[in-house]
């Protein structure tokens, strides 16, 4: 998955997933220029296996993050919304694609939408909490063929860890309020 070879930057030729846009406007009588993008919104899942007691995250390569690092990083299970279904429905198939989980759309429960990128697109996401159990588990997951990704399980003791570093730089902030809405609301009590 990390094997990145034959890197070339050049101008957004066409897109399907993305617009490019620059706003013009004045703001307090200054005149002001802002680039932005017009994208898809999004749904987010935080998938606790409750067999095992593991989040089931997910790796992949994103080539934006490839400018500042090595590009791979580490998310909730996600995928935008492009399709004509309910964002319950999409969550439900992207758990499925991208972690190996079949579960019913009445298992997901909303926990709410936020925006996402406000700098540059403002795109809505919406976020969501299931639990899934070792029966559940239909293949391997990894997504689509266009897509390299790598199922990531962690404790919770793992994922505290992990989201107390002082950097955090291989997962977005959707991912940290994931992690921290489950830790405070579904992480299982230890010695309490």
């Amino acid at each position: 998955m990390d094997k990145i070879t034959d890197v070339v930057m050049k101008p957004l030729e066409k897109s399907i997933y993305l617009k490019p846009y620059t706003m013009h406007f004045t703001q307090n009588g200054a005149k002001k220029t802002w680039d932005l993008l017009s994208v898809h919104d999004s749904v987010a899942i935080i998938v606790f296996n409750v067999t095992r007691n593991v989040l089931i995250l997910v790796k992949q390569f994103r080539p934006a993050v490839y400018l500042g690092k090595n590009g791979i990083t580490i998310e909730l299970c996600a995928g935008i919304v492009d399709k004509n279904l309910s964002l319950t429905e999409i969550a439900r198939e992207e758990i499925l694609e991208e972690c190996g989980y079949d579960v019913p759309a009445s298992s997901l429960h909303l926990i709410g939408s936020y925006r996402s990128g406000v700098g540059t697109s403002a795109s809505i996401q919406t976020a969501y909490y299931c639990e899934v159990t070792d029966d559940m588990k239909v293949s391997d997951g990894g997504g689509t063929d266009d897509e390299l990704i790598e199922v990531v399980e962690m404790t919770v003791d793992d994922i505290k860890k992990y989201v107390t570093q002082s950097c955090v730089v291989k997962s977005p902030p959707s991912f940290l309020f994931g992690i921290y809405w489950f830790l405070l609301n579904k992480a299982p009590k230890v010695n309490q």
